[in-house]
């Protein structure tokens, strides 16, 4: 007998037995179909497992590990910043008395005046002569105020350049800005004017602090 023959004689016979099956007593099945009946049935149960049940699963395994990659994170960032405590606290208290010393270098309200008299012996001690020495508006900021005050001064180059370095070494913070020199139109001595902005600035004492946050915070209560 030939091998297709042997063939067609095997597809024949297993095509049999799925023939004349009866559905109400699968215990009489050749064991091929019930084998692959069991088959099937056992692929449905996957595919409805994974449909109702399993897809869901799959989901929350996803959120929870993507969770746990952050809950890691974190660990270590609060890790680093435990291991580095004492070292940010040196840094804060390094910011805190950099602060308090610059804190210490702005007046406060009843040493302006003194100030602002320095600043004037600080010209009048280099020669030069004061036109106008006018304190303008104060401004207030978050924790200082800034004072404003226009001068106008009479001297030669050699002099005036003198008192704008008096003005940077005073103990208190004093800044000159707005500077404008031009010839000195009234006098033929080769003098020169110089136009220009004091500004020294002074901390703010706790009432008016706690005024400008009052009014700060009334302020946000009108727009809302």
């Amino acid at each position: 007998m030939s091998k297709a023959t042997s063939a067609r004689i095997d597809f024949t016979s297993l095509a049999a037995d799925f023939r004349n099956l009866n559905p109400n007593d699968v215990g009489t099945w050749p064991i091929l179909p019930r084998a692959t009946a069991l088959l099937g049935l056992l692929l449905l149960i996957l595919v409805a497992g994974w449909w109702f049940l399993w897809s869901d699963q799959f989901v929350v395994l996803d959120e929870r590990r993507q969770e746990e990659i952050r809950l890691r994170d974190e660990y270590v960032s609060k890790k680093n910043q435990a291991v580095n405590l004492d070292l940010y606290k040196q840094q804060m208290n390094e910011i805190d008395r950099s602060f308090g010393a610059l804190l210490k270098q702005l007046p406060n309200k009843a040493e302006v005046e003194s100030l602002l008299v320095e600043v004037n012996q600080s010209g009048m001690g280099r020669g030069l002569q004061f036109e106008l020495f006018k304190p303008e508006q104060e401004v207030q900021k978050d924790f200082y105020a800034e004072l404003p005050v226009a001068i106008k001064l009479t001297g030669n180059y050699h002099d005036l350049g003198a008192f704008a370095g008096d003005i940077g070494s005073l103990s208190r913070i004093v800044t000159l800005g707005n500077i404008s020199i031009t010839p000195n139109s009234q006098a033929k001595d080769g003098s020169l004017v110089m136009d220009a902005v004091v500004r020294t600035f002074r901390y703010l004492d706790e009432e008016e602090v706690a005024a400008k946050k009052k009014a700060a915070k009334a302020k946000k209560g009108e727009k809302q």
